[in-house]
């Protein structure tokens, strides 16, 4: 098989893959990085196919060469470096060994403010939001990703101040989810209540107990569901100000699911009740 060309490599030594995630670390304790590295087929292609502009650097194994050809034409018609690198460099680069052959560097999506994503909304048709407070774990986050992008969310809305991102360990476990959903960071809890309400959306908290089980609920059509952080759970706060309490039924043997089963769960419901017609000769 036929390798594409490389674009020039300038002259001088040639940059190792992990001597750039050196310098990436070092800068890591500011504000989120400019740059993503992601990594995982999917993630890879589907903020490619979203964002290709955003795409700065490519490093894949030979074996990704065929599935990733058009993404190699991309890079030599713009210009963009790409490197073929073996397994072991892709670990190193990706601090991961489930990469699957490929690692991006791209621009982050950008962050929006809540009144955008507001504005992005539908006015006459249902639409659902979700409002993590203080959820920091990435593979759950990306796990919910992939839950809510399968269930028609509309957004996402984190804390002004919460170190929550879509890192490359996010990405790869929503398997290309985190594209679908914008992210948006939102001022103060009663700022932040009062500009839903005003959007006409219930706000609804998951607790553990004490709440309306779920498959009692009625679930009104404008819903934000808040769900909190594995262990600690949400702020007491939070929790009374909510319009709707909600508990997921179980067996008692165990607390209450982690918070990407608990999205998968609450969502999948709301589903039901908004798509899913009532069988008439039940």
């Amino acid at each position: 098989m036929r390798k594409p060309p490389r674009p020039s490599e300038p002259s001088g030594e040639r940059e190792s893959p992990w001597s750039r995630a050196r310098e990436t670390r070092a800068d890591s304790d500011d504000a989120p990085a400019r740059e993503v590295r992601l990594y995982g087929l999917n993630a890879c292609l589907a903020a490619f196919a979203k964002r290709p502009d955003a795409l700065r650097k490519v490093y894949l194994t030979e074996a990704r060469m065929p599935a990733l050809k058009h993404v190699l034409a991309w890079c030599v018609k713009h210009r963009l470096g790409y490197r073929l690198v073996e397994e072991g460099d892709l670990d190193r680069l990706t601090g991961s060994r489930h990469h699957e052959g490929v690692c991006f560097e791209m621009l982050r999506a950008p962050t929006l403010t809540l009144s955008r994503l507001l504005g992005a909304q539908p006015t006459t048709s249902p639409s659902l939001l979700l409002w993590l407070d203080g959820v920091g774990n990435p593979h759950n986050l990306g796990a919910l990703m992939r839950s809510a992008a399968h269930f028609g969310v509309g957004g996402i809305i984190v804390p002004e101040d919460s170190q929550l991102d879509v890192s490359g360990a996010a990405a790869r476990v929503a398997e290309g989810a985190a594209e679908a959903l914008p992210l948006a960071r939102a001022p103060s809890p009663a700022l932040t209540r009062q500009a839903l309400r005003a959007s006409g959306y219930t706000l609804a908290a998951t607790v553990p107990r004490d709440g309306t089980p779920l498959y009692d609920a009625k679930l009104p059509p404008r819903l934000v569901l808040v769900f909190g952080a594995e262990g600690e759970g949400m702020s007491n706060a939070l929790i009374d100000a909510a319009d709707l309490k909600l508990t997921i039924p179980g067996s008692g043997a165990i607390e209450s699911l982690n918070v990407a089963a608990s999205v998968a769960v609450v969502l999948g419901e709301c589903w039901r009740q908004q798509h899913v017609r009532p069988n008439p000769r039940a």
